[in-house]
């Protein structure tokens, strides 16, 4: 075929859904091509720059034009090597595909075709069509316009602007006079042929300015060439509602709070020494009296330094809590940003009987516009989220006083990110990316479509300039925002490439050139690995084993699954672990739970050995977790170690599903501490889900992502003096929203409507100081924190309990701890006491730890050390810390 289509004949039956894309161009001179290349017919990317390409009567209709594709010289017909391992999906058994070359007598034409509409085709020897099928354009683009990568974006300075983006038949700017006004002057905007950047250089004056683009641009959720008004993918600050970008500097004046250039933070900590308390800003204060009205559930609250909450952030900061991680705090699409705009629950909720399904039907009657989202959904990744602020047009300095509030209280920051999807994609309204660039932000499948295996639309974090967008958005929140440290949400759908970029990048900012320690700052997520990344499907993952070794930390569900028992999966919820107890209950499952423990207190390492339930010594790789390996970190900071979070049932929640319905509350209160004491006394990083100190409830709840400030209520003060709604610990609310808790009413109808069941203050009271105990040994001692594999396989070790349900553990302090010899720490999980021996305690100086011989609990003040035997007495449902001195 040459350059212009020719007469062909009729065809019928021809496989063209031009609304697919099973077709991908990879590089500007490979296109691959689903199934097998046959040597017989002819191949070519038809393409359009009017965007009206058709199929009518077994042929192409329109304005097309062509681009002629021969076999590629590999095979022929197949990709090359190199090929293969760049695109590994399109080199399985399952993918199977062929490969094109570009002919070059055409190669002048591409940089035009994709501006446009573009197909791939294929025609038998007669001529006739055989196939037509969409093109995936993003390796293509990540070749042609490789120089993107390293040219600004966004606000450039002054009143400048720059967008890639490389397939725009026309980029303009529309130049607002307001966030709201209609009146706007259109300037044109100059396109590099060589990056795909369109920019234009404005004056100083343009600053404030409200904006968008006008890209007009091929775009094939459309299937016809279009002119989106869109905000910018760089945007650094919006109008509320998010419709429209402004121009901004962030180093304004206006835009800083008092002493935000001298902002003293707390000392920074290594990655295995932190201890992070997961909080979400609307639950921080929106139930607090203490705060203002007008700031509940804002930023503000987080500069009201006499508040409760305050104060309680600042009591656990003394104990030894190091950072909170806050829930998404980036533009979100899911909650209206103007407090006018939203509607909450008009029942009287409180007053509802505890196991009544009318405080979740009436929560879900406004959820779509109340106050409350996790927000997961992000529309704006460099943009704080404006319902957060008492005004969205003061969302930036709002912010900053939020974390330089924190920092004051003594706490370091982590935001919770959330670049692997946005909450839309095509040509919806809140889709961003793929309305500048259409299919190339998203991961796309075989046939075209966005991925989903996020829950929404996957981004592409392997392409080269949604790479950089990650990299360049965390940068910009390190220095800008002085964020101390960044979680990923479901990491593991990113690129291992991608997240060791963001450390190379964060490594470079130092305190006299960014005026940030961007080594201090620490890095973790969700390793998990599944979806249509899976097993290293598209590229080498961000999951648990293969960020081993990086000291980029991962959740580890080992010892989370192993304390709560079960896995958040379990249609029975009732399943129980070490911590929820099954200690007595002894059995295979009880011992290989301990296994799990044990691995999780030392790290979660790969190559920790320990002696295993089956009495024989084994490394932390050779113990099974659901058909895999437990241990996989190869350094301490690799494990985040947590055994809840905002995902799945509270701790307390699902020690209520767990536990006999007859446990006393005391005993309950001493689970819950024992459970946590498995996350705050083990090596590696303490993750806390906010309140589990107060046996936090959502009134079992297992995914409260959208079931407003009724269902995730964050009490600080228990008192029954105050008002319903601020009392007790958030159960006895209601059954749980039917969404994705119907299937467990019949559970958890009897439980919620048990008053036994609904802790009191002093309950409460107990539980967050046995927490704060906790905190002060776990900072009490360098032992806690060794900091090598080396150090922890030297001096960790788990002498034998003599009973299931018992865990003892050793740590040898001698060199690290200049006050102690060995610590040990003994986990009772059993009802009853444990006297568990030590023979090289014999004779020795042991004691109980300070912090325990002055509890006011006591029954951890029984427990006690016999030197005479070597033995070590805890009551029941207690763990208790012993110190050996020289």
């Amino acid at each position: 075929m040459d350059g212009n289509l020719p007469p062909q004949p009729a065809a019928t039956g021809a496989d063209a859904d031009l609304s697919r894309a099973t077709a991908q161009w990879i590089d500007r001179d490979t296109v691959a091509w689903r199934g097998a290349v046959a040597a017989a017919n002819q191949y070519a990317l038809a393409y359009s720059p009017r965007g009206d390409i058709g199929y009518d009567r077994g042929d192409l209709t329109g304005d097309v034009r062509l681009i002629r594709l021969t076999p590629a010289p590999d095979g022929p017909g197949r990709l090359s090597d190199a090929q293969k391992a760049a695109w590994p999906h399109l080199a399985s058994p399952g993918g199977a595909y062929g490969a094109l070359t570009v002919d070059p007598r055409d190669a002048g034409l591409v940089r035009d075709a994709l501006r446009g509409q573009v197909l791939a085709i294929e025609r038998g020897p007669s001529g006739a069509l055989l196939t037509a099928t969409g093109v995936q354009i993003p390796g293509v683009l990540d070749d042609l316009y490789s120089g993107a990568a390293t040219v600004p974006l966004g606000p450039t300075g002054g009143g400048g602007l720059a967008v890639w983006a490389p397939t725009a038949r026309r980029v303009e700017l529309a130049l607002y006079d307001g966030p709201c006004t209609d009146r706007r002057t259109v300037h044109r905007m100059r396109r590099d042929d060589a990056t795909g950047v369109w920019s234009a250089d404005g004056p100083a004056s343009w600053r404030g300015r409200h904006y968008t683009y006008l890209v007009t641009v091929y775009a094939p959720a459309a299937g016809k060439i279009v002119t989106n008004e869109v905000t910018d993918p760089y945007s650094l600050s919006v109008s509320a509602g998010s419709g429209r970008s402004q121009i901004v500097d962030l180093d304004d004046p206006s835009l800083r709070p008092e002493g935000w250039t001298a902002l003293k933070k707390p000392p920074a900590v290594r990655q295995d020494q932190a201890t992070i308390y997961e909080l979400h800003v609307r639950d921080f204060s929106a139930s607090d009296a203490t705060v203002p009205a007008a700031e509940r559930g804002t930023y503000k609250a987080f500069t009201q330094t006499g508040s409760a909450g305050m104060t309680e952030l600042r009591s656990l900061a003394e104990d030894g809590l190091t950072h909170v991680h806050l829930l998404p705090v980036f533009d979100f699409a899911t909650v209206p940003d103007r407090k006018a705009d939203r509607t909450e629950p008009g029942c009287d909720l409180a007053a509802l009987p505890p196991d009544s399904d009318r405080q979740q039907a009436c929560v879900a009657e406004t959820a779509a516009k109340d106050s409350f989202n996790w927000g997961y959904d992000p529309l704006h990744y460099t943009v704080p989220e404006g319902s957060y602020a008492t005004d969205p047009d003061r969302r930036i300095k709002e912010f900053r006083e939020m974390v330089a509030g924190l920092n004051g209280a003594g706490l370091r920051v982590v935001m919770d990110v959330v670049y692997n999807h946005t909450h839309a994609a095509g040509q919806e309204p809140t889709s961003v990316l793929d309305r500048v660039v259409p299919g190339y932000y998203h991961r796309l499948m075989d046939d075209g479509t966005v991925a989903a295996s996020t829950c929404c639309a996957n981004t592409a974090p392997e392409h080269a300039m949604m790479g950089r967008l990650v990299v360049d958005s965390i940068v910009t929140w390190a220095k800008e925002y002085k964020v101390d440290g960044f979680r990923f949400d479901l990491m593991g759908h990113h690129p291992k490439a991608n997240i060791l970029a963001v450390r190379e990048a964060l490594d470079a900012l130092t305190p006299g050139k960014d005026g940030v320690d961007g080594k201090s700052i620490i890095l973790y997520g969700e390793g998990w690995n599944f979806g249509e990344v899976a097993d290293g499907a598209r590229f080498e993952q961000a999951t648990q084993a293969n960020m081993a070794g990086t000291g980029i930390g991962t959740f580890s569900d080992r010892l989370r699954d192993a304390v709560r028992g079960g896995t958040p999966f379990d249609a029975d919820p009732g399943v129980r672990g070490f911590g929820s107890g099954l200690g007595d209950e002894p059995g295979d499952r009880l011992a290989h739970y301990e296994d799990l423990v044990k691995l999780g207190l030392a790290g979660n390492l790969r190559d920790f050995t320990l002696t295993g339930s089956s009495g024989t010594l084994v490394k932390g790789s050779e113990v099974g977790y659901n058909g895999g390996p437990a241990g996989y970190a190869a350094v301490p900071g690799d494990t985040v170690t947590y055994v809840d979070a905002h995902d799945n049932e509270t701790l307390f929640d699902a020690l209520v599903f767990k536990l006999p319905k007859d446990t006393p509350m005391a005993d309950r209160v001493r689970m819950q501490s024992l459970s946590l004491a498995t996350v705050l006394l083990g090596q590696g990083t303490a993750f806390i889900h906010a309140s589990s100190e107060r046996l936090r409830s959502k009134s079992l709840d297992r995914n409260s992502y959208d079931s407003g400030d009724w269902f995730n209520r964050l009490l600080w003060d228990c008192r029954p003096e105050g008002p319903e709604s601020a009392q007790g610990n958030g159960f006895g609310g209601g059954l749980p929203p039917a969404k994705d808790n119907e299937a467990r009413w019949p559970y958890a109808r009897p439980l919620l409507a048990d008053p036994a069941l609904r802790p009191g203050c002093a309950a409460i009271r107990a539980a967050r100081a046995r927490f704060g105990e906790l905190l002060r040994i776990r900072r009490s001692s360098p032992a806690f924190s060794l900091g090598s594999a080396g150090e922890i396989g030297r001096r960790v070790s788990f002498p034998p309990s003599g009973a299931p349900g018992v865990i003892v553990m050793r740590i040898d302090a001698t060199g690290v701890d200049p006050a102690n010899k060995a610590i040990y720490v003994v986990f009772n999980a059993t009802g009853k006491t444990a006297a568990p021996t030590v023979p090289a305690l014999k004779g020795a100086r042991v004691a109980l730890h300070p912090v325990q011989a002055a509890s006011d609990d006591p029954v951890v003040r029984q427990a006690s050390a016999d030197p005479a035997t070597g033995t070590l007495a805890v009551p029941a449902r207690t763990v208790a810390v012993f110190t050996e001195t020289p």
